[in-house]
């Protein structure tokens, strides 16, 4: 996939796609043997779960890994007192993005906003969140800026804060949104095959 864009490595991927429940869901199968799915709202269009999948060095089925969307479950049912949970209080890291910005929640996060400091470190090419009275740290990237090599920039980024949840805004590039439009041109030239709800 070395020297393609990242629309050229999409276009190349062998793609299937499904409708079911209000929601175009895309599958797509690189060269490389990587997976990644994607799960669109139909009526807006807008990208609801982004995951990816590898195989392992042995060439088996890896599991899933969130990129967009809810963090997947264990499925270990909560009726298993024995087994070690992660507790309910602890921050909950997800990204949800809308049509113009890359957008990630922070849940459980139970203090007020000017304890906060969210802030671009550009030689890393991460996005920093810590607090005053380091009680939380996450340092984390955008793929979609790494994937299309595009620089981050600090006045791209804001946050919010609201209900115990944390929300960082990152504004979509103008060259983001573009390959998001063509992408989704594309993606209406896909046979979808309707499964009834």
């Amino acid at each position: 996939m070395a020297g393609l864009s990242w629309m050229e490595v999409l276009k190349s991927a062998k793609k299937t796609s499904i409708t079911h429940d209000g929601k175009r869901k895309v599958h797509y199968l690189f060269k490389d043997g990587k997976e990644m799915a994607e799960e669109y709202d139909l009526k807006t269009e807008e990208l609801i779960v982004r995951k990816w999948r590898h195989k392992s060095p042995l060439g088996a089925q890896g599991q899933w890994q969130m990129e967009i969307g809810e963090p997947l479950t264990s499925s270990a049912s909560s009726s298993d007192s024995d087994v070690i949970k992660e507790s309910s209080s602890n921050p909950v890291f997800m990204r949800k993005d809308t049509k113009s910005t890359f957008q990630w929640r922070i849940r459980n996060l139970f203090y007020p906003k000017d304890v906060f400091s969210v802030f671009v470190e550009p030689s890393e090419r991460s996005i920093v969140i810590k607090t005053s009275n380091k009680k939380y740290y996450k340092k984390f990237s955008v793929p979609d800026l790494d994937r299309s090599e595009l620089p981050l920039d600090s006045s791209a980024l804001s946050f919010t804060h609201a209900n115990n949840t944390l929300i960082v805004s990152y504004t979509k590039p103008k060259e983001i949104l573009g390959a998001e439009q063509e992408l989704q041109e594309e993606l209406r030239k896909l046979t979808s095959t309707l499964i009834p709800s």
